[in-house]
């Protein structure tokens, strides 16, 4: 018993492109995600039943802030400072928002899920750096 041969491929003028449009849509994205920097200060919103609750400019503050939240029959401790925010302490049984530590550059969170308080920070300089180093 005797197998064919597989056939030869050779590319063809479409093969080329297709190869440009993924090109130029790749450098399109690319282009996309570099020109989005955030703008304004850097802004604390706490959520709570996911209804945005407060808004801090964390720039507008002189000394640490201590906010303590009632939600979903719990009670948080957050102090807010100029350089983050961090969940000091909490009655949750999990602590899993306690355990996440401070906050400072933007797109981080802080979620206490039993409580159903969400504390996100806005705004801000661009992070400079990676956000982790393997190795």
């Amino acid at each position: 018993m005797s197998l064919k041969p597989s056939p030869k491929l050779h590319p063809v003028g479409w093969d080329l492109l297709v190869v440009i449009a993924v090109v130029i849509l790749a450098v399109s994205v690319g282009i996309g995600l570099l020109g989005t920097s955030e703008s304004g200060p850097l802004t604390a919103v706490i959520s709570a039943d996911g209804q945005p609750e407060e808004r801090v400019v964390l720039s507008s503050l002189t000394e640490p802030e201590e906010r303590v939240l009632h939600s979903g029959g719990y009670t948080l401790h957050l102090v807010l400072s100029a350089d983050g925010v961090e969940m000091t302490t909490s009655d949750c049984p999990t602590q899993e928002c306690v355990h996440t530590g401070k906050i400072t550059r933007s797109g981080q969170s802080i979620v206490c899920l039993p409580a159903r308080v969400i504390v996100t920070l806005e705004g801000g300089a661009p992070a400079s750096g990676p956000d982790v180093v393997i190795g």
